[in-house]
C-alpha cells in the first residue's frame, strides 16, 4: 500500500488503527512496518498483527491519508523500498533486503548465526570475550576447524 506524501512520518496522529490492522490480519498480512505511529494500541495488539512503528498517538489521521497505489517504490525510515524487497523483522526491529541481494544475505546470515551459536558455546564454557567476540584470528581458526568437521550445530 502506498500513502502519498509524508503522512507516514507524522508522529502526532496514528496512521493505522485497530480496524485497519484487524482487516490486514484477516487478509493474511504478515506484519506492518511504518515510520509513522499507530493508534488504538490495545486493539492493534489484540489483532495479533506484528507491528513495527515509531510509537502511538490517539488522534486518527483519516483526513490526512490518501491511498494512491500498490506495488510502487516508497521511502520508509529513510530507506528506499521497492516491490519484492524482503523485510525481515523481530523484536529488535526490521531490516530491508533488496531482492537482488537476497541469496547473498541469506548465505551470510546462516553463516553468522552458526558462528554466533558456536561463540555462545564458548561463552558457556567460560571463555572470556576479548578475542572471542568479535573473533580474532585465533578464535576464527578454532571456529573454522570446528566448522570443518561438518558439524551443523555448535
Amino acid at each position: 500500500m502506498v500513502i502519498r506524501g509524508d503522512e507516514c512520518k507524522r508522529l502526532h496522529a496514528g496512521i493505522f488503527g485497530d480496524i485497519l490492522c484487524a482487516r490486514m490480519a484477516k487478509r493474511g498480512v504478515a506484519g506492518l512496518v511504518t515510520d509513522g505511529v499507530i493508534r488504538d494500541l490495545a486493539g492493534v495488539l489484540d489483532t495479533g498483527l506484528p507491528v513495527w512503528c515509531q510509537g502511538t498517538a490517539a488522534p486518527a489521521s483519516v483526513a490526512g491519508l490518501t491511498f494512491v497505489g500498490w506495488q510502487e517504490p516508497i521511502a520508509c525510515g529513510g530507506v528506499a523500498v521497492f516491490p519484492n524487497d524482503v523485510v525481515v523483522a523481530d523484536g529488535d526491529g526490521a531490516v530491508l533486503i533488496p531482492v537482488a541481494l537476497l541469496d547473498d544475505v541469506i548465505a551470510a546470515a546462516v553463516e553468522q548465526e552458526r558462528l554466533e551459536g558456536w561463540i555462545m558455546t564458548q561463552v558457556a564454557a567460560g571463555l572470556p570475550l576479548p578475542g572471542l567476540y568479535p573473533p580474532n584470528e585465533e578464535t576464527r581458526a578454532r571456529y573454522e576447524a570446528w566448522a570443518g568437521t561438518g558439524r551443523q550445530e555448535p
